[in-house]
């Protein structure tokens, strides 16, 4: 059955262009399937190998230049009591970045220690770059690496805002992505980098038609379901 999006494929070039303009429209496997009568278990592998793909695509995106923030947060369960904050039980720590205006990037890291930070700022942010981030001593140093426009905010001192200083973009994006997770009454830690991907580039073409989008990328480099 020919399929310009899936090699070998199983369903209609028709039917799979369903899939995906159900997918661009934010609904769930259960959902999908409903609507396509195919079942959830297929449905399930079709979105886990568009996400894929849609990772791919987001790692090859440019460097950022100009107003950057930065930020880590920490995604998965209720904090274990007496835990908070940077060592808050077995959360998975997310590191992200957002330009002004712009794209977000995102990465799990395995700490925030000044070197695990600082390496993915030095490969992702051009270096005359303006870089906004709080106290986290994690970003001390960047300006002896050659990021001379860095600024701050003491979140300690309840300061959120100081001047053109705060990292509103890159703490809503989170928090939005924290929002559209939590619907999926918690996902497998082996698949948490696909739907936090998903967010990201839901983020990044949010004025484009993803759908279209979607399907140039699949064109580009079709899906291979064994």
């Amino acid at each position: 059955m020919k399929n310009k999006y899936i090699c070998r494929s199983k369903i209609s070039e028709a039917k799979f262009r369903q899939i995906v303009k159900l997918f661009a429209l934010d609904l769930d496997a259960t959902q999908i399937s409903e609507i396509t009568g195919i079942s959830r278990i297929t449905i399930n592998r079709y979105l886990m190998a568009i996400r894929k793909r849609i990772v791919e695509f987001c790692n090859l995106e440019p460097p950022f230049q100009g107003e950057i923030e930065v930020d880590e947060s920490y995604f998965g369960p209720r904090r274990v009591k007496g835990k908070r904050g940077r060592g808050a039980g077995h959360k998975t720590i997310v590191f992200g970045l957002v330009k002004r205006h712009g794209m977000v990037y995102t990465e799990i890291v395995p700490d925030c220690s000044k070197s695990t930070l600082q390496s993915i700022i030095r490969g992702k942010v051009e270096i005359d770059s303006v870089i906004y981030s709080d106290k986290w001593h994690g970003y001390d140093g960047l300006v002896d690496v050659g990021y001379d426009k860095h600024y701050r905010v003491d979140h300690g001192k309840d300061e959120f805002v100081n001047g053109t200083s705060h990292i509103n973009g890159i703490e809503g994006f989170q928090g939005h992505s924290k929002t559209k997770m939590s619907k999926y009454r918690g996902i497998d830690k082996k698949y948490f980098y696909l739907y936090l991907k998903e967010c990201e580039f839901r983020y990044n073409y949010r004025n484009e038609n993803l759908y279209h989008k979607i399907l140039k990328i699949l064109r580009g480099n079709p899906l291979f379901l064994s």
